[in-house]
């Protein structure tokens, strides 16, 4: 089992991995798409913001890569598109701060009926299924995870359990692990990403296995790669 760890947020991300993991990547959350109409049919006045509940979400929604929000609303990169987000939501110090990011990602989902942001603390739920495709690449059947919150610890079979008891397990953050420590996952605190980390040297064909959208962890790269 795998205790949650606490990055730095400054430093780069591979020293600070636990022993045995040598590569990691930055796992980009994608944004929601509901159906149209969705949000008008559950507003009680027109001024109601609504967001979709995780069980609206599988069930209805469908993933948007950051490539397309980036493509369609002119921000040129992932860093753009990440400081955007976070500015929008007061992630960022002021000094960090881009409202013309933030007003360009803003207009183009103004006209886009039923676009959301992705989830920003949790890991998102569309891409759940590909990291337990990824955690038990390797023959694992049991999976270990840890939460910070409440301190919780515990274990279970990849076959008794599904993406949204997975997103349950915590409120916020959490580090998931397969029996034999091959690959982990955890959930990076009003981000908008995960950090998925592996024993193996080369984490990009694992990624591309699975289509997970990230950015690859270089020898520099931190949590604070979009700065």
């Amino acid at each position: 089992m795998l205790d949650y760890i606490r990055l730095d947020w400054d430093l780069p991300i591979l020293p600070q991995l636990p022993n045995g993991f040598k590569s990691a990547a930055i796992l980009l959350h994608p944004f929601v798409q509901m159906p149209l109409g969705w949000e008008k049919s559950k507003r009680e006045n027109p001024y109601q913001h609504i967001y979709p509940s995780d069980e609206e979400m599988i069930n209805l929604g469908e993933p948007i890569l950051w490539k397309e929000v980036m493509t369609k609303s002119n921000l040129k990169s992932y860093e753009a598109l990440s400081v955007a987000l976070q500015t929008s939501t007061g992630a960022l110090g002021y000094k960090y701060e881009r409202e013309d990011l933030a007003n360009l990602l803003n207009s183009y989902l103004e006209t886009i009926p039923d676009l959301y942001y992705p989830d920003s603390d949790c890991t998102s739920l569309f891409i759940i299924d590909s990291l337990l495709k990824v955690l038990c690449s390797k023959g694992a059947n049991t999976l270990y995870f840890s939460e910070p919150i409440h301190d919780t610890h515990g274990s279970f079979k990849v076959i008794d359990i599904s993406p949204l008891e997975i997103a349950n397990l915590s409120p916020n953050e959490s580090i998931i692990t397969d029996e034999n420590m091959d690959f982990a996952f955890m959930s990076i605190y009003d981000s908008f990403t995960t950090l998925l980390m592996a024993k193996d040297i080369n984490i990009e064909n694992t990624l591309r296995s699975v289509n997970l959208e990230a950015v690859l962890c270089d020898k520099e790269t931190s949590l604070s790669w979009f700065l």
